[in-house]
């Protein structure tokens, strides 16, 4: 007498649903069944909150580093570029560019008294520089207005202000290295400046070593003339410099220069890039334990529903039903512990601002102190493709965790399982 499979169709999921479904007569095999998927579900959750606050971080650092500096740069050699006012109109003419401006570059030596720092200067037009960077919102006193040609005055960085022990208002001295020849010998040049703005990027790199005068001062300073080092970009899509930054090269005459903020920050990024992935492994390592942890647990059920796959085999079912029976039952604990923990995940990682606070006030600890960190706040960004992948390659765990003991299932033998029942 065969089984009379028309009355359930497909047999292997209705008999696996009600396996699923089914009380256990064994509790430790409910009890481990729980804690896979639970451990299915937590894993999941982590690994998609961890994601997105990494990308969080990403984000942020990104928004600021190119606060200071800009998507591309056009540039000359060491003479710098002549009729930069044409190159700016043409520049701002082409596709995708939202503003451009001049700057000049060149490095110093700050001193106040006894207090001396080294700098980065560099020379701008504060009303250019409102359309290529954000730094007028990152002012703590002053603005980028005040600086004006001819009065030499100077924006100073948060932490290089502190470091020389000056504010607003402060006279400071700055010394470029090129010499001027005077009769009594060579001396390096020197200028006075006043400093007339403080700033913040919250990138220490930046607020230790960064001071802005006007494009003026900076072209008598280190004696340009009507050169300058080179014209900065902004574009309407970041992620589209490299490719722009192609294409202007070979538009450009021979002797220009043209970066952009990928190759300036390139190992900056590809850390950050390798950081994710290492640390995507290592959580997904957690998610392959719990997956794995499945084994055991159907390997039990397996040995539990012995006399019944045994009935099965010889009321006719295939070997290859019995492997799809418990494929599917595995396959189902995964699917709902995976379903589950992408949905905590995603609304852990959109509600980790209010979350974290929360614990944060209920421990009475503060996890980023502001006076240590200068992101004092974990961010997020939930990305959904990597939502999708975290969960595809969890559930493809899962199902690779169920084919030992479907398998197992598969080569039971209906007469040696029914010999002692």
């Amino acid at each position: 007498m065969c089984f009379n499979a028309a009355m359930f169709k497909p047999l292997p999921l209705f008999i696996g649903l009600r396996y699923t479904r089914a009380r256990r007569r064994n509790h430790f095999i409910s009890f481990h069944s729980l804690v896979s998927f639970l451990g299915i579900a937590l894993g999941v959750v982590a690994l998609i909150t961890v994601i997105s606050v990494m990308n969080g971080f990403e984000k942020e650092l990104r928004q600021r580093i190119l606060g200071v500096i800009s998507h591309a740069t056009v540039s000359g050699g060491p003479a710098g570029l002549p009729d930069w006012q044409d190159l700016v109109r043409r520049l701002e003419r082409e596709a995708g560019v939202l503003g451009a401006a001049p700057f000049i570059r060149g490095e110093g030596m700050l001193s106040n008294g006894a207090r001396v720092a080294g700098t980065v200067l560099r020379g701008v037009l504060p009303a250019a520089e409102r359309r290529i960077s954000d730094l007028e919102d990152k002012m703590l006193v002053g603005r980028l207005e005040d600086l004006r040609p001819g009065l030499f005055g100077i924006v100073l960085g948060s932490e290089l202000a502190l470091m020389l022990g000056v504010d607003v208002g402060d006279k400071i001295t700055l010394i470029v290295p090129q010499a001027s020849v005077t009769p009594v010998g060579v001396f390096p040049r020197m200028r006075r400046f006043t400093v007339t703005g403080i700033f913040e990027v919250g990138m220490y790199e930046y607020d230790s070593a960064f001071a802005l005068v006007h494009l003026q001062d900076a072209a008598r300073l280190f004696r340009l003339g009507d050169r300058v080092s080179g014209v900065r970009l902004r574009l309407a899509d970041l992620f589209q410099a490299p490719r722009l930054a192609q294409r202007l090269s070979l538009q450009l005459p021979p002797g220009v220069r043209v970066r952009d903020w990928t190759q300036q920050h390139v190992n900056f990024f590809r850390a950050v890039k390798m950081e994710k992935t290492v640390m995507f492994v290592i959580l997904m390592l957690i998610v392959a334990v719990a997956a794995f942890n499945l084994v055991s647990t159907l390997v039990m059920m397996v040995t539990d529903k012995n006399g019944d796959i045994a009935i099965l085999r010889t009321l006719g079912l295939s070997p290859a039903a019995v492997l799809a029976i418990f494929l599917i039952q595995g396959g189902l604990i995964g699917l709902v512990g995976v379903a589950l923990g992408a949905a905590g995940g995603v609304a852990l990682a959109q509600n980790i601002e209010v979350v974290v606070p929360a614990i944060e006030r209920l421990l009475d600890i503060r996890f980023l102190a502001p006076d240590v960190y200068y992101i004092s706040e974990l961010p997020s960004d939930l990305r959904w493709p990597d939502v999708w992948r975290i969960t595809v390659i969890a559930f493809g765990l899962c199902l690779v965790a169920t084919l030992y003991p479907a398998w197992r299932a598969a080569r039971t033998r209906p007469v040696e399982a029914l010999r002692y029942e």
